[in-house]
């Protein structure tokens, strides 16, 4: 995949002008008539379904479409520069209102063109024509959303020859979270993932399962993957008896206090690199939309303006935002009427999230993605959100996930190119957190929720405080929406002022409203839910509380939970014996492996038993472990949430994640953990020349300055935000 040094070197001195460049010239002419088409089409279906704008003859239309072109680049031109004063933001209500001036200067300097009635013919004509385009450009492209990806190309052909080479090859890590090893191999097979799939298939890369462990959520693997820190998450949201306090691991404030427990400063990304759109920031000197870093100020990027300012970026994507929402609703409507069997509701906020997800934030990623390849960053790690955040409503296998991988792989087609544009060469990497099982809900099951089956079980005089809807598909968005209002420019002021009744000490917080739900000094149980996994608390009882205690205090507590019908297993620490995992018909003593009765294990795999010990070893975990039961046969799952897809525990494809790497790097064995996926990484930075050693961190610690100074992470710190500039 990577370019051997001696032909990046070699291409960039045989890289002929562009004048002679016939394929790259070539190009530019089709995309400029495609583009003209494409806004003569919009015009004349403006023409034709408005009475408030026509023409006097056919020219006027066609001077109409050059008019707006060259006024539509001068407008962006102005935005571009002035990016900087007004924020990202800003850029965006600038482009959306340029809109209006534009279509404005370009009636008014046609004199074959008439409007008919005052401002308010001008905004109505501005956004059905913007509107019309947009649906002109997604047809072209077969609804594909590849128009910004191949926006994106342009401007990187036309940046290249001016593009410093980077002296050692990079490492970009895509991340499509959810995706199971399994579904992949079955996509591969079925010939759906033309680049992914091609890779594999003419043999650069090398497909490779590997085991998640419990819990099976994106913050326990990322923090593996990027920090070695898995041991610190216990579960996607869990409570901590010492500060009373909900922890939900996609919440920035939660999250930076919780990488800072984590962190060594020597991170996967720690040499230079790149960290958008993730969990934790792997200790990059450069984060963009890092839930951890997100109520942090943070410089702008050139993606940033690119994106919001290019009329295939932010203000397509706002149209195509409610075709998305159309679509969502058509293909919910299918499924209820074809009584498929599993499902949940996809109505309220899903329909936002989706939107977000699928259009807005995927444009964006690639953006910001793109800028740190053409900078020539080591190593790049970016989460696509897209596929997991579809599966858990639709279903990980059902045909509209499936088409939300196809996207996912024309964007990582779409990265390839750009690479292979560019003067310095990268190695891709692509990977998986977790994958998904699938099941209907436990709720859907039994008629009730986990905490109400808590409280029928437990003597208490309060009801159990619940932590159990699902909000992970929030913190893209929260992360999005905090950083923009951190900026100081007028678009972050309005930001803020729009944001401030959903704003915590700076950090934007939408979502379900018991993400963290208060718990007071004498709540007495706590039950929080990721996927399949439940942890549950007894908050007024100091530490880990004991099997021999928990029997002592609610006797039937753990006899109900362990014989529900919607129950597999739950873990509890015993004095005896240390943690055990009991079932309706046995138990498993976790250390020592010693079996009674019917193993409650045997059903979840070779690995459950580890798995699980490792897991009730951790940090705050829950005075009981609770997993959903599993289908013998359809091996489905019954989430404690109401997502038909989902992860967290243990049980069917949902700990069975996927490695896809160069072939040239031999892994022997598929890794266990998280932690492992981290050290493979680290090695083939290594090998890159792309991982700085002790040595040379303590010689660059030690080095003077120019002015006498010591240099250290300021000097680290320094040459960061230059290229940020010069970029």
């Amino acid at each position: 995949m990577a370019k051997p040094p001696e032909q990046v070197f070699t291409d960039r001195r045989q890289r002929r002008p562009v004048w002679f460049d016939l394929r790259r010239t070539t190009r530019g002419i089709q995309a400029m008539i495609l583009g003209g088409l494409a806004s003569l089409v919009s015009l004349i279906i403006t023409f034709w379904t408005l009475p408030q704008i026509s023409s006097d003859g056919r020219l006027p239309i066609l001077r109409l479409v050059v008019l707006l072109a060259v006024i539509g680049l001068v407008v962006r031109w102005i935005l571009a520069g002035i990016a900087v004063l007004i924020g990202s933001v800003g850029v965006l209500i600038g482009g959306l209102l340029s809109q209006f001036g534009v279509v404005y200067l370009g009636v008014t300097l046609d004199p074959g063109v008439n409007l008919h009635g005052g401002v308010e013919a001008v905004w109505l004509v501005s956004i059905v024509m913007s509107s019309v385009s947009a649906f002109v450009g997604w047809i072209a492209y077969a609804g594909s959303d590849d128009a910004y990806v191949s926006e994106v190309m342009r401007v990187v052909r036309r940046r290249a020859r001016k593009i410093q080479a980077a002296p050692k090859t990079g490492m970009l890590i895509i991340q499509i979270d959810g995706l199971s090893a399994p579904l992949l191999n079955w996509m591969v097979m079925s010939g759906n993932l033309p680049h992914l799939g091609g890779w594999v298939r003419d043999g650069s890369h090398s497909l490779v399962g590997w085991h998640t462990g419990v819990p099976a959520t994106t913050p326990a693997s990322q923090a593996g993957i990027l920090h070695a820190g898995s041991g610190q998450i216990p579960a996607f949201r869990w409570y901590e008896k010492e500060t009373g306090r909900v922890m939900v691991t996609n919440r920035a404030r939660d999250a930076a206090e919780i990488e800072a427990r984590m962190s060594t400063g020597r991170g996967l990304l720690a040499d230079g690199g790149a960290s958008i759109s993730n969990n934790w920031s792997g200790d990059a000197p450069k984060s963009e939309l890092v839930f951890s870093r997100a109520a942090l100020p943070n410089g702008r990027s050139r993606g940033y303006v690119r994106f919001f300012s290019s009329p295939h970026g932010a203000a397509r994507g706002l149209v195509l935002c409610v075709a998305e929402m159309v679509k969502e609703l058509h293909q919910a409507r299918r499924q209820r009427r074809r009584n498929l069997v599993p499902r949940v509701n996809r109505g309220g906020s899903y329909i936002f999230l989706r939107a977000i997800s699928n259009v807005l934030l995927r444009d964006l990623n690639v953006s910001l993605v793109t800028d740190e390849l053409i900078k020539g960053t080591p190593v790049i790690y970016c989460d696509f959100v897209d596929y997991d955040e579809v599966a858990h409503h639709a279903g990980p296998t059902r045909p509209e996930s499936l088409q939300t991988l196809e996207g996912l792989d024309r964007v990582l087609g779409a990265l390839k190119r750009i690479i292979d544009i560019l003067p310095h060469s990268y190695e891709i990497v692509v990977l998986s957190d977790h994958g998904q099982s699938q099941g209907s809900t436990f709720l859907q099951r039994y008629g009730r929720t986990l905490t109400q089956v808590v409280d029928d079980l437990v003597d208490t005089t309060k009801e159990p405080v619940a932590a159990t809807r699902p909000s992970e598909g929030w913190g893209p968005v929260n992360a999005f929406l905090t950083e923009l209002s951190l900026r100081r420019s007028v678009a972050g002021t309005m930001t803020r002022r729009a944001l401030h009744g959903k704003a915590t000490r700076g950090e934007v917080e939408l979502g379900p409203a018991d993400c963290e739900p208060p718990v007071a000094a004498d709540e007495q149980m706590v039950v929080t839910a990721s996927g399949n996994l439940a942890l549950i608390y007894l908050a007024t009882t100091p530490g880990r509380v004991p099997l021999e205690e928990i029997e002592l205090l609610h006797p039937k507590l753990i006899p109900g939970l362990a014989t529900h019908p919607g129950i597999g297993f739950v873990v509890v620490d015993s004095l005896a014996e240390g943690p055990v995992a009991i079932g309706s018909a046995g138990v498993h003593v976790l250390r020592s492996g010693r079996i009674e009765g019917v193993d409650p294990l045997a059903q979840y795999g070779l690995r459950a038993a580890a798995s699980m010990l490792r897991q009730a070893e951790m940090p705050h975990n829950g005075d009981i472990v609770v997993i959903s039961r599993l289908d013998e046969y359809t091996h489905e799952v019954a989430a404690f949430e109401e997502l038909v897809g989902c992860h967290g525990g243990i049980g069917g494809w949902q700990t069975e994640a996927v490695l896809v790497h160069p072939r040239r790097w031999v892994v022997d064995e598929p890794p266990v953990g998280s932690d492992a996926v981290h050290h493979l990484l680290i090695g083939w930075l290594d090998q890159l020349g792309q991982r700085k050693h002790e040595s040379e961190l303590r010689a660059a610690a030690v080095a003077p300055s120019t002015d006498g100074s010591v240099a250290g992470a300021t000097v680290t710190e320094a040459s960061v935000t230059d290229a940020s500039v010069e970029a």
